[in-house]
């Protein structure tokens, strides 16, 4: 019998060191990640030891497409509080937010919950006067339609519609309905 406590000690003994606690406190990151690298006043962590950091190409993007992704329902009061103030209340919904420092700290918050994309603009920036021709795709490239043949395209879309809409075969909507009622009662 004192053989069975003894044994029982030392399994524990042994099952104490596999146990590891988590700690909830905030971590130090300085001690944890020893190895980052100072590039551009930012720290970088790099998977690998022999991996480089790539050069940054051009300007940063001066606007965000950001999409939420996941539900509002269980989500803490602050997280649904920013998503509020993004614009991303509803399902689906997408927003444009300007790339400065108070709106990236909200983004930071709430980066699970969304899908943030730089906004390129492939044909150049639009002005005022490109407003009713320009589109933000959903891969965050906005399109300013300039070319002249596109709006003539788009001129002779209208006018084939307005063709149609006034062609004299064309069915008015009393004659369509009582034609589908018609044939509702008699189907046979």
């Amino acid at each position: 019998m004192f053989k069975v406590f003894q044994t029982s000690a030392s399994l524990g003994q042994q099952l104490k060191g596999l146990i590891t606690v988590r700690h909830y406190g905030k971590p130090n990151k300085k001690f944890l990640y020893k190895d980052g690298i100072l590039k551009d006043q930012i720290y970088y962590y790099p998977r690998d030891n022999n991996r480089e950091i790539p050069p940054l190409e051009g300007e940063p993007s001066k606007l965000f497409r950001v999409t939420r992704l996941k539900p509002i329902k269980g989500l803490p009061f602050w997280e649904k509080r920013i998503l509020r103030g993004l614009g991303l209340f509803e399902h689906n919904a997408v927003a444009v937010v300007k790339n400065i420092p108070e709106n990236n700290a909200r983004l930071w918050k709430v980066k699970h919950l969304v899908e943030i994309q730089p906004i390129t603009f492939k044909y150049g920036e639009p002005t005022e006067a490109d407003i009713e021709r320009t589109f933000l795709q959903e891969d965050g490239e906005c399109v300013v339609v300039r070319k002249l043949e596109a709006v003539e395209i788009t001129n002779t879309k209208l006018s084939a519609a307005e063709e149609i809409r006034n062609a004299k075969k064309r069915m008015d909507g009393e004659t369509l309905r009582k034609d589908s009622r018609l044939k509702w009662l008699n189907a046979w």
